[in-house]
């Protein structure tokens, strides 16, 4: 009997994957007679078994004869069993006349290498031969069974976010769990903002939205109130421990905790940046409220107590002629400090950031409870006397007085006097006019005394008046003057008739 054994030795390259097959290095018999056999192999990692899989093929060197393996050997000591029939070893089975046959044993993932030994039988003429195959296994790349679950430390996510609509999602990537005990929370917020564009000091608005990705929840949604004025969004990597409550000059950031940023642990998740800058208003409710004095100036009160009063603001009230005067009011506060002077109040304006506020815009009017002019008169035989006297307090008034075809004007200060007399004549009474006021009134030309002639200016005073009784004229008359004859006005263009 005559045994041969051949080696033969060749690397072997694997692809990672559940089921990766690949030809290894094998070492084959070389035949010492013209009967033998020759052994390969090929190796694949099944990752969810945690095992390597070696599939050895042995080949029959006769054309003409059928091989019979009597034993097989195989290292390490696990079973080799025919790839066809895995009910079936290896030993015993024939290879065809010029066939090959093929079997399949598994070995433990870290198995170095293997090595097939068998001992062939040609029954037509009682030849037989030894050979051997092996194999060295590429432990360098481990067969680790397939993962059941991943951890959050090395999870990778994705997301979506709309910051103007304040609502975002995040889903785990791939196709297995968190693993148990493992959890991953995020977090969506806003901010009350003083700008469109990144501004500090921001105020959280409403309540965070957080949410976790663990073994049994692969995806989230999270919804926040988007406040109705300047705001910041932010999808945040953690919990609300990790909301920062006043986003301020120099304080706090999230940084790349932000989802979408460049780095970690934002890059873990893929999607669109996490992070919104906008509005299209202020996050203050700036008002104002106006008071016309009658001195012609006008008290402006400025507040900012809004519900979206979260800022200090800048007014800046305007009135004619340039004038302007800016006031900064505090959130909450309100501020009755500025007076526009009477010249400067024919229109006056109220402006926050260059713009006119809602109900800002105002001009003086005169107030009702305003003191009105009092017109004293004074007449005798000759002369016809009248006096406007202005309060104090008030505006200065224009009075016309008008005595037949005479007019005088005077223009009376607050807390003056003007007197404009007149040369009595046959007219018995004279007009007085306030302009300003659209006021006009009627004094009676009603001398001390008798004035002779029947008339006003007469020569013969003390004479009766025709159709009147002189003694009750007479004794109105001088009534009228004991009191002083004060006229008030009380009506706009209303005639009052008075007697002097």
């Amino acid at each position: 009997m005559i045994r041969t054994k051949l080696s033969l030795r060749r690397p072997l390259a694997v692809l990672g994957a559940a089921l990766l097959g690949l030809t290894g290095a094998v070492a084959v018999a070389g035949p010492a007679s013209a009967h033998h056999t020759t052994i390969t192999a090929k190796v694949s990692c099944d990752q969810l078994a945690g095992e390597r899989v070696i599939t050895w093929t042995v080949e029959n060197s006769e054309t003409d004869k059928a091989a019979t393996l009597q034993t097989v050997t195989a290292e390490p000591n696990t079973p080799v069993n025919l790839r066809s029939d895995s009910t079936k070893p290896l030993q015993g089975a024939v290879i065809p006349k010029g066939g090959k046959i093929r079997a399949v044993q598994r070995v433990p993932s870290d198995t170095a290498s293997a090595k097939l030994i068998v001992h062939a039988l040609w029954k037509k003429n009682g030849q037989e031969a030894t050979n051997d195959g092996s194999i060295t296994l590429p432990v360098d790349r481990p067969c680790a069974p397939a993962p059941k679950c991943v951890d959050a430390s090395k999870a990778s996510y994705s997301h979506t976010f709309d910051g103007p609509k304040g609502t975002a999602t995040v889903k785990l990537d791939g196709d297995l769990p968190l693993c148990e005990g493992s959890e991953q929370p995020f977090t969506l917020v806003s901010y009350f903002a003083p700008r469109p564009q990144f501004a500090t000091p921001q105020y959280v608005y409403g309540t965070p939205d957080t949410d976790t990705i663990s073994g049994d929840k692969k995806e989230i949604e999270l919804n926040v109130e988007i406040p109705n004025c300047h705001t910041q969004v932010d999808l945040i990597w953690g919990g609300k421990d990790e909301v920062i409550e006043e986003i301020t000059e120099g304080g706090p950031r999230y940084g790349d905790k932000k989802l979408g940023s460049p780095g970690a642990p934002g890059n873990r998740s893929n999607g669109p940046q996490g992070w919104y800058n906008g509005g299209d208003k202020s996050c203050t409710t700036p008002a104002s409220t106006f008071a016309s004095n009658c001195d012609g100036t006008v008290t402006v009160s400025l507040s900012n107590d809004g519900k979206d009063g979260k800022y200090p603001v800048e007014f800046e009230v305007k009135g004619e002629n340039g004038w302007s005067k800016k006031v900064t009011v505090e959130a909450g506060k309100a501020d009755n400090s500025t007076v526009v002077p009477a010249e400067n109040a024919g229109k006056v304006e109220v402006l926050v950031d260059g713009k006119v506020i809602e109900g800002g815009t105002y001009s003086w009017e005169r107030p009702e409870d305003c003191p009105l002019p009092e017109i004293t008169t004074k007449a005798d035989c000759k002369n016809f006397s009248l006096t406007a006297s202005n309060p104090e307090g008030g505006l200065p008034v224009k009075v016309e007085f008008t005595y037949g075809d005479k007019t005088e004007s005077r223009t009376v200060q607050p807390g003056k006097s003007e007197t404009v007399t007149f040369t009595a004549g046959k007219d018995d009474t004279a007009l007085v006019t306030l302009p300003d006021l659209d006021m006009e009134m009627e004094a009676v030309y009603a001398p001390e005394g008798t004035c002779g002639g029947g008339g006003a200016g007469g020569e013969e005073p003390g004479l009766p008046v025709t159709g009147v009784a002189a003694g009750g004229i007479a004794a109105g008359a001088l009534a009228l003057l004991a009191l002083g004859a004060v006229l008030f006005f009380v009506a706009r263009r209303r005639r009052v008739r008075f007697t002097a």
